[in-house]
């Protein structure tokens, strides 16, 4: 029991001289490093380059998980980043859409504004609208009517080519019957020959060429123009060009772009024949052949008086 207490006692200074000589080292390393002296800068960088390499084994958890922490972090950066761009991907292809249809809207305005088939036409543009119904099965709307000074049987191009005509009016509307209807016939010119035939459409998207004098002398790729001999359409106005389908018959692949008809353009064309029916293609007749045909319904019996005439001399 004696010598237990006697080495208890022993020990409890022991401890606390330990403790005094580690607090007074521990507080020496804190002076080392920092004071500002090249000595102790010596002194500082040899104890590192004694202690740290073989402390490497205890730092190794500490790494790991320094970086583990790293990896996580960086991780959670990613996937933020990730949401964020899939966001902005999305915006991207609205953006993208909008752009397009902006971009096919400008060309179709610059179209209009640039091209003038002859310095003494000028035009009205309107907007495309819902087609509401009508007894043609290719046509369209325009937001131009009677109050605009639209009239009717004038012609409609989009920035390119001719689409049609004007074939009902209303005050703020105009129905404009298009070339590919099957009620559509304009006479054009064929270039370079020079030849006069007409167009006529049958509901599809390239319009038959008929009544040609000579075909063999057209190729395909010749330019078609408006020849303005039915009084509605001006001459000059660009129609299409010549293609041969399957059936070697003859075609226009028209220029206008019937597939993207927002805006159009009618053409102002004082000298047209008036309308008054919206089913005439190419104007009425002359009124010298109204009464000419009045007269022969009135007297269908000429004949029968020369042959009486003739009888009367033989007897």
């Amino acid at each position: 029991m004696a010598r237990d207490r006697h080495e208890e006692n022993l020990a409890n200074p022991t401890r606390r001289l330990l403790v005094v000589i580690l607090i007074i080292i521990l507080f020496g390393f804190i002076l080392l490093w920092r004071i500002d002296n090249p000595r102790a800068e010596r002194i500082r960088a040899a104890v590192v380059d004694r202690i740290v390499p073989n402390m490497e084994w205890a730092m190794a958890p500490v790494t790991g998980l320094a970086r583990m922490v790293d990896d996580f972090q960086s991780y959670a950066r990613l996937y933020e980043q990730n949401e964020q761009l899939r966001r902005e991907l999305q915006q991207m292809r609205a953006w993208r859409e909008a752009a397009i249809q902006l971009e096919q809207e400008n060309a179709r305005l610059l179209d209009l504004n640039r091209v003038q088939p002859d310095p003494s036409l000028t035009w009205i543009s309107g907007i495309v609208l819902a087609d509401s119904g009508s007894p043609f099965r290719r046509s369209v709307l325009l937001n131009v009517g009677a109050r605009d000074g639209v009239e009717d049987g004038w012609a409609a191009m989009d920035g390119l080519g001719l689409v049609g005509r004007i074939a009902g009016l209303g005050e703020r509307t105009a129905r404009v019957l298009l070339l590919t209807d099957s009620n559509s016939r304009v006479p054009v010119l064929i270039q370079p020959s020079g030849q006069q035939a007409l167009l006529t459409g049958d509901n599809s998207a390239a319009p038959l060429i008929d009544f040609i004098e000579t075909p063999e002398d057209i190729a395909a790729g010749d330019r078609i123009v408006t020849s303005g001999a039915d009084g509605l359409y001006p001459a000059g106005l660009l129609v299409g060009q010549v293609v041969v389908d399957p059936e070697r018959d003859l075609r226009a692949r028209l220029a206008a772009d019937f597939g993207r008809l927002n805006f159009l353009r009618v053409m102002r064309n004082p000298d047209v024949v008036p309308l008054n029916d919206s089913d005439t293609l190419i104007g009425p007749p002359l009124p010298e052949n109204e009464e000419i045909g009045d007269q022969i319904e009135a007297d269908p019996v000429p004949e029968t008086a020369a042959a009486q005439d003739t009888e009367g001399d033989g007897t």
